[in-house]
Protein backbone atom coordinates (compact mmCIF):
# COMPACT_ATOMS: atom_id res chain seq x y z
CA UNK A 1 0.00 0.00 0.00
CA UNK A 2 1.16 3.18 -0.96
CA UNK A 3 2.38 5.74 1.69
CA UNK A 4 0.80 8.88 1.75
CA UNK A 5 1.99 12.50 2.69
CA UNK A 6 -0.08 15.95 4.07
CA UNK A 7 1.33 19.28 3.46
CA UNK A 8 1.54 20.49 6.60
CA UNK A 9 0.85 24.66 5.57
CA UNK A 10 -2.37 25.13 4.04
CA UNK A 11 -4.25 28.47 2.24
CA UNK A 12 -6.09 30.55 4.87
CA UNK A 13 -8.01 31.96 2.43
CA UNK A 14 -10.47 30.61 -0.21
CA UNK A 15 -13.29 31.73 -2.87
CA UNK A 16 -16.83 31.49 -2.04
CA UNK A 17 -18.99 29.34 -4.06
CA UNK A 18 -19.98 30.33 -7.58
CA UNK A 19 -22.91 32.81 -7.83
CA UNK A 20 -25.58 30.68 -9.86
CA UNK A 21 -27.99 33.84 -10.86
CA UNK A 22 -24.61 35.18 -12.84
CA UNK A 23 -22.65 32.50 -13.46
CA UNK A 24 -23.63 30.07 -17.21
CA UNK A 25 -25.01 27.07 -16.60
CA UNK A 26 -23.07 24.13 -17.62
CA UNK A 27 -24.40 20.77 -19.76
CA UNK A 28 -23.92 19.23 -16.00
CA UNK A 29 -25.97 21.38 -14.63
CA UNK A 30 -28.87 21.56 -16.82
CA UNK A 31 -29.16 17.77 -17.02
CA UNK A 32 -31.15 15.52 -15.36
CA UNK A 33 -31.94 15.00 -11.83
CA UNK A 34 -31.51 11.66 -9.99
CA UNK A 35 -34.99 10.83 -8.13
CA UNK A 36 -34.03 7.48 -6.43
CA UNK A 37 -30.37 6.80 -5.42
CA UNK A 38 -29.22 3.68 -2.97
CA UNK A 39 -25.17 3.29 -2.53
CA UNK A 40 -24.17 -0.21 -0.76
CA UNK A 41 -20.39 -0.59 0.16
CA UNK A 42 -18.85 -3.83 -0.96
CA UNK A 43 -15.30 -3.24 -0.02
CA UNK A 44 -13.68 -1.08 2.97
CA UNK A 45 -11.90 -2.30 6.13
CA UNK A 46 -14.38 -3.05 8.37
CA UNK A 47 -17.42 -4.63 9.05
CA UNK A 48 -20.52 -3.42 11.14
CA UNK A 49 -22.24 -6.78 11.98
CA UNK A 50 -21.50 -10.28 11.31
CA UNK A 51 -22.18 -10.21 7.36
CA UNK A 52 -19.17 -10.05 5.25
CA UNK A 53 -15.46 -9.21 5.13
CA UNK A 54 -13.13 -6.41 5.38
CA UNK A 55 -9.98 -5.53 3.99
CA UNK A 56 -8.05 -2.56 2.56
CA UNK A 57 -9.82 -1.54 -0.14
CA UNK A 58 -12.78 -0.26 -1.83
CA UNK A 59 -15.96 -0.76 -3.89
CA UNK A 60 -19.79 1.05 -4.06
CA UNK A 61 -22.52 -0.72 -6.22
CA UNK A 62 -24.50 3.10 -6.92
CA UNK A 63 -27.99 2.11 -8.13
CA UNK A 64 -29.14 5.06 -9.10
CA UNK A 65 -33.37 5.54 -11.46
CA UNK A 66 -32.78 1.95 -12.44
CA UNK A 67 -29.26 2.20 -13.74
CA UNK A 68 -26.90 -0.06 -11.41
CA UNK A 69 -22.78 0.57 -12.00
CA UNK A 70 -19.79 -0.15 -9.81
CA UNK A 71 -17.59 1.76 -8.26
CA UNK A 72 -14.07 0.71 -7.94
CA UNK A 73 -13.31 -3.57 -6.95
CA UNK A 74 -11.94 -4.05 -3.93
CA UNK A 75 -8.05 -5.24 -3.44
CA UNK A 76 -8.38 -9.09 -3.21
CA UNK A 77 -9.71 -11.35 -6.07
CA UNK A 78 -12.71 -12.63 -4.43
CA UNK A 79 -13.86 -9.73 -1.63
CA UNK A 80 -16.42 -8.14 -3.60
CA UNK A 81 -18.26 -11.54 -5.24
CA UNK A 82 -17.61 -12.90 -1.57
CA UNK A 83 -19.40 -9.60 -0.19
CA UNK A 84 -22.11 -9.70 -2.65
CA UNK A 85 -23.07 -12.84 -2.35
CA UNK A 86 -23.28 -12.62 1.46
CA UNK A 87 -25.38 -9.26 1.56
CA UNK A 88 -27.80 -11.05 -1.49
CA UNK A 89 -27.03 -8.64 -4.18
CA UNK A 90 -26.81 -9.99 -7.74
CA UNK A 91 -23.84 -8.19 -10.03
CA UNK A 92 -24.16 -9.90 -13.19
CA UNK A 93 -26.36 -7.46 -14.32
CA UNK A 94 -23.99 -4.55 -13.84
CA UNK A 95 -22.03 -3.56 -17.35
CA UNK A 96 -20.21 -0.91 -16.59
CA UNK A 97 -16.99 0.24 -13.72
CA UNK A 98 -16.13 2.81 -12.99
CA UNK A 99 -12.51 2.70 -12.01
CA UNK A 100 -11.12 5.94 -9.66
CA UNK A 101 -7.64 5.32 -10.13
CA UNK A 102 -4.71 2.72 -10.71
CA UNK A 103 -3.99 1.23 -6.79
CA UNK A 104 -4.61 -2.48 -6.49
CA UNK A 105 -6.73 -1.91 -3.50
CA UNK A 106 -8.89 0.04 -5.76
CA UNK A 107 -8.79 -2.87 -9.06
CA UNK A 108 -8.32 -5.96 -7.80
CA UNK A 109 -11.43 -7.19 -8.18
CA UNK A 110 -11.86 -6.77 -11.86
CA UNK A 111 -10.61 -9.54 -13.83
CA UNK A 112 -12.46 -11.76 -10.79
CA UNK A 113 -15.95 -9.75 -11.20
CA UNK A 114 -15.65 -10.34 -15.28
CA UNK A 115 -14.75 -13.57 -15.49
CA UNK A 116 -17.29 -15.12 -12.99
CA UNK A 117 -19.75 -12.97 -13.75
CA UNK A 118 -20.11 -13.30 -17.45
CA UNK A 119 -21.01 -17.34 -16.78
CA UNK A 120 -24.49 -16.03 -16.15
CA UNK A 121 -24.17 -12.50 -18.54
CA UNK A 122 -21.65 -12.47 -21.38
CA UNK A 123 -22.33 -8.19 -20.76
CA UNK A 124 -21.33 -8.53 -17.01
CA UNK A 125 -18.67 -6.19 -16.33
CA UNK A 126 -18.03 -4.99 -19.85
CA UNK A 127 -17.23 -1.45 -20.11
CA UNK A 128 -14.57 0.24 -17.83
CA UNK A 129 -14.66 3.94 -17.70
CA UNK A 130 -11.17 5.22 -16.36
CA UNK A 131 -9.35 8.93 -16.39
CA UNK A 132 -6.18 9.68 -18.39
CA UNK A 133 -3.10 9.04 -16.79
CA UNK A 134 -4.65 5.06 -15.22
CA UNK A 135 -1.95 3.43 -17.98
CA UNK A 136 0.93 5.59 -17.00
CA UNK A 137 3.61 3.49 -16.55
CA UNK A 138 4.94 3.44 -12.56
CA UNK A 139 8.62 2.24 -12.91
CA UNK A 140 10.26 0.53 -9.88
CA UNK A 141 13.91 -0.73 -9.73
CA UNK A 142 12.88 -4.41 -10.38
CA UNK A 143 8.93 -4.19 -11.72
CA UNK A 144 6.06 -1.97 -13.35
CA UNK A 145 4.69 -0.51 -10.49
CA UNK A 146 1.24 -0.06 -12.39
CA UNK A 147 -1.19 -3.38 -12.14
CA UNK A 148 -3.24 -1.31 -14.64
CA UNK A 149 -1.21 -1.93 -17.02
CA UNK A 150 -1.34 -6.03 -16.99
CA UNK A 151 -4.79 -6.12 -16.27
CA UNK A 152 -5.58 -3.82 -19.46
CA UNK A 153 -4.16 -6.80 -21.64
CA UNK A 154 -5.90 -9.59 -19.54
CA UNK A 155 -9.44 -8.00 -19.22
CA UNK A 156 -9.41 -6.87 -23.08
CA UNK A 157 -8.59 -10.28 -24.13
CA UNK A 158 -12.47 -11.41 -22.28
CA UNK A 159 -13.74 -9.03 -24.61
CA UNK A 160 -14.06 -5.95 -22.40
CA UNK A 161 -13.42 -2.74 -23.28
CA UNK A 162 -11.93 0.70 -21.55
CA UNK A 163 -13.60 4.45 -22.02
CA UNK A 164 -11.27 6.87 -20.97
CA UNK A 165 -11.79 10.13 -20.32
CA UNK A 166 -9.90 13.53 -19.84
CA UNK A 167 -12.88 15.54 -18.85
CA UNK A 168 -16.38 15.46 -17.33
CA UNK A 169 -18.29 12.57 -18.77
CA UNK A 170 -22.34 11.73 -18.46
CA UNK A 171 -22.17 7.81 -17.40
CA UNK A 172 -26.22 7.92 -17.45
CA UNK A 173 -28.49 10.89 -16.27
CA UNK A 174 -28.09 12.31 -13.53
CA UNK A 175 -24.47 10.63 -13.39
CA UNK A 176 -21.03 12.04 -13.98
CA UNK A 177 -17.51 11.33 -13.64
CA UNK A 178 -15.03 14.09 -13.06
CA UNK A 179 -11.79 12.74 -15.00
CA UNK A 180 -8.98 14.34 -13.78
CA UNK A 181 -9.31 16.89 -11.06
CA UNK A 182 -7.66 20.31 -10.89
CA UNK A 183 -5.21 20.52 -8.20
CA UNK A 184 -6.11 23.91 -6.58
CA UNK A 185 -5.60 22.99 -3.34
CA UNK A 186 -2.15 22.04 -2.37
CA UNK A 187 -3.58 18.71 -0.65
CA UNK A 188 -0.69 16.37 -0.99
CA UNK A 189 -1.53 12.89 -0.14
CA UNK A 190 -0.11 11.02 -2.40
CA UNK A 191 3.69 8.97 -1.98
CA UNK A 192 6.64 11.56 -3.46
CA UNK A 193 8.68 8.09 -3.31
CA UNK A 194 6.53 6.86 -6.85
CA UNK A 195 7.38 8.15 -10.19
CA UNK A 196 5.30 7.96 -13.06
CA UNK A 197 6.05 8.22 -17.11
CA UNK A 198 4.05 10.60 -18.89
CA UNK A 199 4.08 12.34 -22.12
CA UNK A 200 6.15 15.48 -20.35
CA UNK A 201 8.63 13.18 -18.92
CA UNK A 202 9.34 11.11 -15.44
CA UNK A 203 7.63 12.97 -12.52
CA UNK A 204 6.58 12.88 -8.98
CA UNK A 205 3.02 10.64 -9.18
CA UNK A 206 0.63 12.48 -8.18
CA UNK A 207 -1.67 10.38 -9.41
CA UNK A 208 -2.94 12.27 -11.62
CA UNK A 209 -5.70 10.25 -13.39
CA UNK A 210 -7.76 10.40 -9.94
CA UNK A 211 -11.47 10.75 -10.57
CA UNK A 212 -14.69 10.69 -8.54
CA UNK A 213 -18.12 10.02 -9.73
CA UNK A 214 -21.09 13.05 -8.78
CA UNK A 215 -24.72 12.28 -8.76
CA UNK A 216 -27.11 15.23 -9.72
CA UNK A 217 -29.75 14.37 -7.19
CA UNK A 218 -33.18 16.21 -6.28
CA UNK A 219 -31.55 16.75 -2.78
CA UNK A 220 -28.10 17.73 -4.16
CA UNK A 221 -24.91 16.22 -4.90
CA UNK A 222 -23.41 12.70 -4.20
CA UNK A 223 -19.78 12.50 -4.25
CA UNK A 224 -18.18 9.14 -4.91
CA UNK A 225 -14.36 9.17 -4.01
CA UNK A 226 -11.85 5.79 -4.35
CA UNK A 227 -9.14 7.57 -2.51
CA UNK A 228 -9.77 10.93 -3.09
CA UNK A 229 -6.09 11.73 -4.07
CA UNK A 230 -7.10 15.11 -5.61
CA UNK A 231 -8.14 15.81 -2.43
CA UNK A 232 -12.05 16.23 -1.42
CA UNK A 233 -11.62 20.13 -1.66
CA UNK A 234 -10.40 20.20 -5.03
CA UNK A 235 -12.80 17.48 -6.24
CA UNK A 236 -15.77 19.62 -4.30
CA UNK A 237 -14.18 22.86 -6.15
CA UNK A 238 -14.57 21.16 -9.63
CA UNK A 239 -18.05 19.83 -9.23
CA UNK A 240 -19.02 23.39 -8.18
CA UNK A 241 -17.62 24.66 -11.55
CA UNK A 242 -20.04 22.19 -13.24
CA UNK A 243 -22.97 22.45 -10.79
CA UNK A 244 -23.31 25.76 -9.45
CA UNK A 245 -24.23 26.51 -6.07
CA UNK A 246 -25.74 23.42 -5.44
CA UNK A 247 -25.27 21.95 -1.96
CA UNK A 248 -23.37 18.66 -0.87
CA UNK A 249 -26.06 16.48 0.04
CA UNK A 250 -23.50 13.45 0.51
CA UNK A 251 -19.81 12.23 0.29
CA UNK A 252 -19.33 8.15 0.15
CA UNK A 253 -15.79 6.73 -0.29
CA UNK A 254 -12.18 7.00 0.55
CA UNK A 255 -10.58 10.30 1.52
CA UNK A 256 -7.11 9.75 2.20
CA UNK A 257 -6.87 11.63 5.47
CA UNK A 258 -6.19 9.28 7.74
CA UNK A 259 -2.26 10.48 8.20
CA UNK A 260 -3.20 13.72 8.33
CA UNK A 261 -2.75 16.25 10.75
CA UNK A 262 -5.32 18.34 13.20
CA UNK A 263 -4.40 21.64 10.78
CA UNK A 264 -5.38 19.72 8.13
CA UNK A 265 -8.72 17.92 9.13
CA UNK A 266 -9.42 21.26 10.44
CA UNK A 267 -9.19 22.76 7.18
CA UNK A 268 -10.72 20.06 5.11
CA UNK A 269 -13.87 20.70 7.56
CA UNK A 270 -13.75 24.19 7.69
CA UNK A 271 -14.16 23.84 3.42
CA UNK A 272 -16.35 21.15 3.65
CA UNK A 273 -18.96 23.59 5.73
CA UNK A 274 -18.79 26.20 2.45
CA UNK A 275 -20.21 23.10 0.12
CA UNK A 276 -22.59 22.53 2.41
CA UNK A 277 -22.44 18.93 3.31
CA UNK A 278 -24.95 17.39 4.75
CA UNK A 279 -23.56 13.75 4.84
CA UNK A 280 -20.07 11.83 5.05
CA UNK A 281 -19.97 7.93 4.88
CA UNK A 282 -16.23 7.67 5.73
CA UNK A 283 -14.91 4.86 4.00
CA UNK A 284 -11.46 2.49 3.33
CA UNK A 285 -8.36 5.47 3.94
CA UNK A 286 -10.62 8.24 5.03
CA UNK A 287 -9.31 6.73 8.82
CA UNK A 288 -11.62 6.83 11.85
CA UNK A 289 -10.26 9.48 14.04
CA UNK A 290 -10.35 11.94 10.58
CA UNK A 291 -14.27 10.97 10.30
CA UNK A 292 -14.98 12.15 13.95
CA UNK A 293 -12.33 15.00 13.46
CA UNK A 294 -14.77 15.91 10.21
CA UNK A 295 -17.86 15.59 11.84
CA UNK A 296 -17.49 18.04 14.92
CA UNK A 297 -15.87 20.79 12.54
CA UNK A 298 -18.70 20.24 9.95
CA UNK A 299 -21.14 20.34 12.57
CA UNK A 300 -22.67 16.87 11.57
CA UNK A 301 -24.19 14.11 14.02
CA UNK A 302 -23.68 10.68 14.95
CA UNK A 303 -26.26 9.89 11.79
CA UNK A 304 -24.54 12.12 8.81
CA UNK A 305 -20.77 11.67 9.59
CA UNK A 306 -19.85 7.65 10.13
CA UNK A 307 -17.65 5.63 9.64
CA UNK A 308 -18.54 2.86 6.50
CA UNK A 309 -18.62 -0.86 6.95
CA UNK A 310 -19.21 -3.53 4.30
CA UNK A 311 -22.95 -3.24 3.70
CA UNK A 312 -23.21 0.53 4.83
CA UNK A 313 -25.81 1.99 2.31
CA UNK A 314 -26.57 5.53 1.65
CA UNK A 315 -30.20 6.49 0.13
CA UNK A 316 -32.07 9.78 -0.06
CA UNK A 317 -34.67 9.12 1.79
CA UNK A 318 -33.11 7.59 4.77
CA UNK A 319 -29.39 8.85 4.99
CA UNK A 320 -26.71 6.35 6.45
CA UNK A 321 -27.75 3.48 7.24
CA UNK A 322 -24.76 0.72 8.54
CA UNK A 323 -24.02 -2.10 11.28
CA UNK A 324 -24.34 -1.96 14.71
CA UNK A 325 -20.34 -1.64 15.01
CA UNK A 326 -20.27 1.71 13.13
CA UNK A 327 -23.35 3.52 15.07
Amino acid sequence: MLAAVVVLSLPVVSPQLSNAQTAPASAAETAKQIHSLKITLLSTMLVGDTTGIGEWGFSALVEADGHRILVDTGNHPETVLQNARDLKIELSDVRDVILTHNHGDHVGGLLALRRELTKQNPDAISVVHVSKGIFYSRPLPDREGNRMIAIRKDYEATGGKFAEHDGWAEIFPGAWITGPVPRKYPERNWSVAIKVQTPDGLVEDTIPEDQSLVLNTTQGLVVITGCGHAGIINILTDANEEFHDHPVYGIIGGLHLYPATDEQLDWTGDKMKEFHVSNLLGAHCTGIEAVYRLRDRVGLTRKSAVVATVGSTFTLADGIVTGPLAK
